[in-house]
């Protein structure tokens, strides 16, 4: 088993989407069906949680404090300390929700959709700029998930969960990918978040597999850390230096979860992440 440790214990329905913010140096992360968005700070042990209108996808820091979210009528921001809540893009599509977010190397979000009940091609990828301005990039996708950028900018990586594999695409000049095609194909459970590292590589929560994997840029699998929660749902590197790998969990939809389903946990010194850019609007 993974040499792991505890970094929030919790009961979330569905945990998801941590990220790290390096300005106030505390984790945030979210639980989807408990319209919540925790953060939590390792120095210190500070958590704080905020309670959200509507389900929440997916929480990004923004530049100067706040937070951009992933909402299920759509994409809004609020205000350091969750002050002056505002659309910045809302389309409310019935039976619809945000999941999976991230922040391009552009400072573009790219917020993904999906249908509460999963129907193929009911879900969306769209690329949203700070004045509002949206691009629907994907439009026949399931369950949008995981999302992220190779070092260089250049591939972008992408998961819609029932696929069971992770996508790699060509960035153009222009910021939009091209070309998407197989990078890994996951037999271990359905690939949920990802994130990637400094050397390129692609480490992936696996749903109902109870493990992250890691990929090689050439699809390679290199490292498989093995978790005692059985829906590890995303990761993401921080803390000093970005070395250790936090990871999100559920405990929905499971008869007789594990006592640490839908907590925090963290695998010190795992490897090296990303410095990841704040949405400007």
């Amino acid at each position: 088993m993974t040499r792991y440790e505890i970094a929030v214990r919790e009961h979330a329905a569905l945990g998801e989407g941590p990220t790290w913010d390096p300005e106030a140096r505390r984790l945030i992360w979210i639980d989807i069906l408990g319209s919540r968005v925790h953060t939590y700070d390792p120095a210190s042990g500070r958590r704080t949680v905020m309670a959200t209108e509507q389900h929440v996808g997916a929480a990004k820091p923004r530049a100067g404090g706040g937070l951009v979210v992933n909402l299920r009528d759509g994409v809004g921001l609020y205000g350091p300390g969750g002050a002056d809540f505002r659309w910045l893009h809302r389309e409310p599509v019935p039976g619809r929700r945000g999941n999976d977010a991230a922040v391009a190397p552009d400072g573009s979000l790219w917020a993904g959709t999906m249908r509460y009940d999963e129907a193929p091609g009911g879900g969306t990828l769209s690329r949203i700029g700070a004045d509002g301005t949206v691009r629907t990039v994907l439009d026949d996708v399931a369950v949008s998930n995981g999302t992220g950028w190779s070092p260089d900018g250049r591939l972008m990586y992408y998961i819609d969960s029932p696929t069971r594999r992770v996508d790699v695409l060509d960035v153009g000049d222009d910021g939009l990918p091209v070309g998407r095609r197989p990078l890994a194909h996951v037999e271990r459970g359905f690939p949920d978040g990802l994130t990637v590292d400094a050397d390129g590589c692609v480490w992936v929560a696996l749903w109902d597999g109870g493990a992250i994997h890691r990929y090689t840029p050439s699809g390679g699998l290199d490292r498989v850390l093995d978790l005692p929660v059985r829906r590890p749902t995303a990761c993401a590197f921080g803390g000093t230096g970005l070395t250790d790998l936090y990871i999100t969990t559920a405990r929905t939809g499971l008869d007789a979860p594990h006592p640490l389903a839908g907590s925090v946990l963290v695998v010190p010194d795992a490897g090296k992440g990303l410095p990841q850019p704040p949405f400007p609007g």
